[in-house]
This record gives C-alpha cells, structure tokens and sequence, in this order.
C-alpha cells in the first residue's frame, strides 16, 4: 500500500479538483499523506535539519546513551515496558514562544526555527482550508474551531530515535494517535521508523525524500469532522543502522477552544421516529441526504414537517 502524495501544485491549475479529492480519500480512508509543492523553502528546511542534527550531536547524544533506558538495554537487556527510544524535547510558537532553557538551543537554531514556523502555519492553514472545504464548512471553520481566545495552538517536538544495538527488544515511540488537529511532520531523508497502522496492518512510512512534508490528522479533526476523518494509530519503530530525526509541528486547538462536531456534519438526533417515518413516506425514493437535512432542521425548530 503506497501512501497518498497530495501535490499542491495541482490546485494551480485545471488539477483543483483532482487535488481536493486525493486529498478527501488520504484524510478519509488513511489519516495520513505526503505533501509535495508545500512552499516552504528548501534550503531552510535543510538547515533546520542540519542544525538539529548537530544540537543532537553535541549536547544530547551523550546524555541519551546513559540515561535508564539505554543503560537497561545494555545490562538487561530489555528496558523498561513503558519507556520509548527517544530523546526529544519541545517548543511552543504560538500563542506564545516558549521552550526549556536547559536545552540549550543556540542563537542560530532558534532563528531558523522560528522562520521555519512561519512557513509551516501557512501550509498547516491551507490545508485546513482544503479539508474544510472538502467537508463542505466554511474554509476558516476549522482554524475558527481551534481558535480560542488567542488563536489555535502551534508547537513543535523535536525528536531523535538513537541508533539502537537490539532494536527488536525496544519501540522508539509506542502506538497512539496524537491528541490535536493537523500534524506536519519534517523527517529524516535516510532512516525510517515510521510506521501507521492500516486496516490492521502496520504501513512503513518511508523517508521524505526531495524534503516532501508528511502529515497526518490527530484527534480533534477526528471529533470536528464527526468522525468522517479518523485519526490514525501510529508508532516508530527502532533502527540499528542509524539515528531517525523527526521533526513534528502541530497544528493545534487553544487550551481554552471548545471542541464539538461541526452541526452541518452531524446526522439529525433527537426526533420521534414517528415524525421521521410520515417524512419518509413522501421522500422513499429520493436521496436520503436531504431527507436528513430537513429533520435536523425539524428538530432544531427552523421548520415544520413538509406535507
């Protein structure tokens, strides 16, 4: 199973609906997409990995290798049930910057970063505008939805999956779906890990090559969209021959949004069955769509029963 590649050139051209569809059947059906043509700048997203790699390099590579996990895979064998092969660590962009002092990010790591951010909200909000859009909402209800009293949530985790001596005893990352709304994913172009879960089986996830951005939707789409776009269960697995870097900035509600299905998705409820059955007996035979449309409308008072 190949995953979808949403190329957003084609919504340039006579490809718009082409591009929105491919789009509608990755969100529907896997959760998860490629995106290529995104618009962010190549060679910033290259020196953002750079610098990672080498704020990895010199002030966590060693700090990993002799913490408990690591340790206890060496003396015992086995680590910890619980415990990931991960080192990591987070910062918050929007509504306001915000990062642990004691990782030490230089000067130049940081301005990157935040130039880097800039670029990728504005693909996070196009493509909130394209699955709107594919769901038939207003293309700002999702950003709206997420929005709060300060606007939507933006952060970042940046993560390391260490070279692994005994990769079959330990999982760099466990399986889960992420608890937000888009997730726009900044990978390694040589080692996978990777992996979604697909119709019970696990999908490897290659490396984004020519800097392609993966992306996936988490909990909260799931919820807005009434459950039409799923979030998906995934995990990362650990490598032997080297160290996975992963780079995920999500597109998040506020703390303080209130999250509900959007009301045009949901399907009418609360209504006597009785009332629903005189509407069938007009509308048997055309398309249930509209007959489900008018009891919402019934129920929620904007009109009478048609006779």
């Amino acid at each position: 199973m190949e995953i979808p590649v949403i190329d957003l050139e084609g919504l340039n051209d006579n490809l718009q609906s082409e591009t929105k569809e491919l789009l509608h059947h990755a969100c529907e059906k896997w959760g998860c997409f490629q995106v290529t043509n995104h618009g962010i700048n190549v060679e910033l997203m290259e020196k953002v990995k750079s610098l990672v790699n080498l704020h990895y390099e010199e002030c966590m590579k060693r700090r990993f290798y002799e913490s408990e996990i690591a340790k206890g895979l060496e003396s015992r064998g086995a680590p910890s049930v619980d415990a990931d092969w991960e080192s990591s660590y987070f910062i918050w962009h929007r509504p306001r910057a915000k990062f642990d002092e004691s990782i030490n990010l230089s000067d130049e790591l940081r301005k990157v970063m935040d130039e880097y951010i800039n670029q990728i909200i504005k693909l996070a909000e196009k493509l909130s505008e394209l699955i709107c859009e594919n769901l038939r909402l207003e293309k700002d209800y999702l950003k709206a939805a997420f929005s709060g009293t300060a606007g939507p949530s933006v952060g970042t985790k940046v993560a390391k999956y260490p070279q692994c001596a005994r990769p079959e005893l330990v999982t760099g990352l466990r399986a889960h779906t992420d608890a937000g709304g888009i997730i726009l994913l900044l990978q390694d172009d040589q080692v996978p890990g990777l992996e979604f879960l697909k119709d019970g089986k696990w999908v490897e996830i290659p490396p984004s090559k020519n800097n392609t951005i993966f992306v996936n939707t988490g909990d909260q789409v799931e919820v807005l969209s009434n459950g039409k776009y799923k979030s998906a269960v995934h995990r990362v697995m650990a490598d032997k021959n080297g160290s996975r870097l992963s780079i995920a900035t999500f597109y998040n509600p506020a703390g303080d949004a209130i999250i509900s299905p959007a009301p045009e998705l949901l399907y009418p409820n609360h209504f006597r069955f009785q009332d629903y059955l005189d509407l069938y007996a007009k509308t048997k035979f055309s398309e249930k769509g509209p007959r489900f449309e008018s009891m919402k409308k019934m129920v929620s008072g904007q009109c009478s029963l048609p006779v």
